[in-house]
């Protein structure tokens, strides 16, 4: 893995809000923004790897407990970094759950969580920044999406449901928030080998069956996906909006 990676100047005392930032891809993101020179604030409710990322990276990054499936928690969050860092001109909507369920046991109640838990918080986040980034004269937001349901991968319906519910609100936003200069566009990662991955379900077999599917034979670190949602945040994607933006590794 390369370690000469591009830096942004148009990212340096950048604020960037961050949702699931604790952990997984959403640690390399805070990370990668940090050393741009970027204010970071995350949310998360892992306090133990939320205090962990923070003690890492120093003073400009900051967090606040939520469990994003509560909106009023969500709003509340998001106003208190935006005391401390100042309101985000970068959101990247990244927390999710692809928790694996059989499509014959799911309830109404069920299905109804795992849409709270992968695509209502995205709708709720954009709409508590969206003002700020008006005011500001534009900025950036970042959906994360998954080449699950491109894949027509089984095993969890309501995650594909909602991953698949990305690009749809990425759209109509991108065409309700172009007149004010914010940009709204979808990262959609492959199999990105964070430690969950590793640990839940990347057996040798399964791990060979996905080298296979993708044209390259490497399997994917979390950074490669910050990086690329760094140059959807950055300037230098001025013109790049409404899109789907791959780190899959050529396995679609």
């Amino acid at each position: 893995m390369s370690d000469k990676f591009a830096i942004y100047p148009s990212l340096e005392g950048r604020s960037v809000f961050v949702s699931g930032g604790a952990s997984g891809i959403g640690a390399d993101i805070v990370r990668a923004f940090a050393a741009q020179g970027s204010k970071v604030g995350f949310v998360d409710i892992d306090e133990q790897r939320a205090e962990a990322l923070c003690d890492e990276l120093g003073e400009n990054v900051v967090w606040s407990a939520c469990d994003l499936r509560d909106i009023d928690a969500l709003r509340s969050a998001f106003a208190q970094l935006a005391e401390t860092i100042g309101p985000a001109t970068v959101l990247v909507n990244n927390a999710a759950r692809d928790d694996r369920h059989d499509w014959q046991s799911v309830t109404p109640d069920y299905w109804d969580e795992r849409q709270a838990s992968n695509i209502r918080h995205h709708f709720f986040a954009i709409q508590a920044v969206a003002p700020g980034m008006i005011e500001a004269g534009g900025g950036s937001i970042i959906n994360m999406g998954s080449n699950s349901w491109w894949e027509a991968g089984g095993g969890f319906p309501s995650y594909a449901t909602a991953k698949a519910a990305v690009h749809g609100l990425t759209r109509t936003m991108a065409r309700d928030l172009g007149d004010h200069r914010i940009r709204v566009n979808t990262v959609v990662p492959g199999w990105i080998m964070t430690d969950r991955q590793r640990d839940l379900w990347a057996t040798p077999e399964a791990l060979e069956n996905h080298r296979q599917s993708q044209c390259l034979p490497d399997l994917i670190e979390p950074v490669y996906v910050a990086r690329m949602v760094l140059f959807l945040a950055s300037d230098d994607a001025a013109m790049c909006t409404a899109n789907n933006y791959m780190v899959e590794g050529g396995s679609i």
